[in-house]
C-alpha cells in the first residue's frame, strides 16, 4: 500500500516537473517571439534608412534616361514583383519567414552594387529587377511573422498599435535618409548608392536574431515548392473568390497607395524643374516624412473614430492633393504632398489590420503577397503610361489629370456619385 502511494507520489511529482518544464519552455517561446516586435522595430528603421528614395529618379535622369525610360523602369520593376510575388510568399510559408527576409537582404545588397556601377538602361533593370525580387521576399514575410508572432502570444488585438508605429519608423527612417541621400548625392551619387550598400548588409543583423513564429492557426506549408506554389495559387484565389471583402480591400487601396507613390517619386523632378537642388528637395522630403510619421502615430484614432470611412476621406484628400500641383507653387505642392503622405500612412496601418484579420496563418504570407502584387498591376499601368505623357505634355499636366482620375475611381468605387 505504501509502495503504491509512493509511486503516485512520484507519478505526479513527474507530471509536475513536465508541467512546468512545459510552461517554462512556453514562456520562453512567447518572450522570444514577443523579442520579434521589438527586432523587426530595428530592422524596419535599418532598411528604410534608404538613401536613394529622394534621388533615384534623379538619379537616373543623371544619368541619361528620360521620364519614359525612368517609367518603364518603374514597370519593369513592378512586372518583376508580379511574376515573383506569389511563389516568393509560398516560398516564405515552406521555408520560413525569416529565411526568406534573410535572402531579401541579400538581394537588395546586390541591387544596390548594380545601380551604383550601372550606366546604361538594361543594367538598371537589372537592378531593378534584383532589387523587385528582394522586396517580394520580404512583403508578406515580415508582416506574418510579426503577426504572428503576436497572435501566438496572445497579442494580435494590438497589431494595428505595432502596425502604427512601424509606419512612424518607416517615416522618420526616411526622413533621415532622405536628408543624408541628398547632400550625399549633392556631392556625389557614388557615396549615396555606397551608404545604400552597407546599409542593406547591416540590416540583416537584426533578422538574423529573429524566432521563427509557429502557425498561429496550426497549419504549415508541407510539399515541394512546385506544389506549395500551385496550392497557394488554388487557395488563395479561393479565398478572394469566397470573400469579396478581401478583393476589394486589396484592389483599392491599392490603387491609391500606388497614386501616391507615383506623386512622391515624380515630385523630385517636379521640384528640380522648379529649380531646386537635391538637398533643397531632400530637406522638402524630410518635412513631409515628418507628417506622415504623424499620420502613422495617429492611424489607430482615426480608424477608431471614423471606421472604414477613413479609407474614402484618405482616397479625396490624395486626389485633390494631385489636383494642387496644377498651381505650379511650391508652398501649394509641398502642403499638398504633405496632405496625401499623411493619409498614405494613415492608411496603411488600415488595411494591413483589415487583411490580417480575415486571412488564415497558413496562407497569410501569400495572401499579404497578392496584396503586394495587385499594387505592382496598378504602377505597371500608371507609372510608365504617366512618365511617357509627361515627357509629352509636361509633368504638371500630367498629374493633375491623374488626380481627376482618382477623383472619379474613388466616388465610383465608393458609390458616391
Amino acid at each position: 500500500m505504501k509502495e503504491r502511494e509512493g509511486l503516485q507520489l512520484a507519478d505526479q511529482k513527474r507530471d509536475q516537473i513536465k508541467d512546468h518544464s512545459k510552461n517554462k519552455r512556453e514562456y520562453q517561446i512567447t518572450d522570444r517571439l514577443n523579442r520579434n516586435i521589438v527586432l523587426d522595430y530595428i530592422n524596419t528603421f535599418v532598411t528604410n534608412l534608404n538613401m536613394q528614395s529622394s534621388i533615384w529618379v534623379l538619379y537616373l535622369a543623371y544619368c541619361g534616361l528620360n521620364l519614359a525610360q525612368i517609367g518603364l523602369v518603374e514597370g519593369i520593376y513592378h512586372a518583376t514583383s508580379i511574376v515573383f510575388e506569389i511563389p516568393s510568399g509560398a516560398v516564405a510559408d515552406l521555408i520560413g519567414r525569416k529565411k526568406s527576409m534573410v535572402l531579401s537582404k541579400v538581394c537588395i545588397a546586390v541591387s544596390c552594387v548594380i545601380m551604383l556601377f550601372s550606366r546604361s538602361f538594361w543594367f538598371f533593370a537589372l537592378g531593378f529587377v534584383i532589387q523587385a525580387l528582394g522586396n517580394n521576399l520580404n512583403s508578406g514575410s515580415e508582416e506574418a511573422l510579426v503577426y504572428d508572432s503576436m497572435k501566438y502570444a496572445g497579442r494580435e488585438e494590438e497589431y494595428l498599435r505595432v502596425s502604427g508605429r512601424l509606419n512612424m519608423i518607416i517615416e522618420v527612417s526616411q526622413g533621415i535618409a532622405t536628408v543624408a541621400g541628398g547632400i550625399l548625392a549633392e556631392f556625389s551619387y557614388f557615396w549615396c548608392y555606397g551608404a545604400c550598400v552597407v546599409i542593406a548588409v547591416l540590416a540583416l543583423v537584426p533578422v538574423l536574431w529573429m524566432t521563427e513564429a509557429p502557425y498561429a492557426d496550426g497549419k504549415g506549408c508541407p510539399g515541394s515548392v512546385g506544389e506549395v506554389v500551385r496550392t497557394h495559387f488554388e487557395t488563395c484565389f479561393g479565398i478572394l473568390r469566397s470573400d469579396r471583402r478581401i478583393l476589394n480591400i486589396i484592389v483599392y487601396y491599392s490603387v491609391l497607395f500606388a497614386a501616391q507613390t507615383l506623386l512622391f517619386f515624380y515630385s523630385q523632378q517636379y521640384f528640380y524643374e522648379l529649380g531646386y537642388n537635391k538637398i533643397q528637395i531632400s530637406l522638402i522630403m524630410l518635412v513631409v516624412g515628418g507628417v506622415s510619421c504623424a499620420g502613422a502615430v495617429m492611424s489607430e484614432q482615426l480608424f477608431e473614430r471614423f471606421g472604414t470611412k477613413i479609407g474614402v476621406i484618405g482616397a479625396f484628400v490624395i486626389a485633390a492633393s494631385f489636383l494642387a500641383y496644377g498651381f505650379c507653387r511650391v508652398s501649394v505642392s509641398v502642403l499638398a504632398l504633405a496632405a496625401a503622405s499623411f493619409f498614405n500612412s494613415v492608411l496603411y496601418p488600415v488595411q494591413s489590420e483589415r487583411l490580417n484579420s480575415l486571412i488564415p496563418s497558413g496562407q497569410r504570407a501569400t495572401l499579404i503577397s497578392v496584396n503586394s502584387m495587385f499594387f505592382s498591376v496598378a504602377m505597371i499601368l500608371v507609372f510608365p503610361l504617366a512618365g511617357a505623357l509627361a515627357d509629352m505634355y509636361g509633368l504638371t499636366v500630367v498629374l493633375v489629370g491623374i488626380g481627376l482620375a482618382l477623383a472619379v475611381f474613388t466616388a465610383v468605387w465608393n458609390k458616391v456619385l
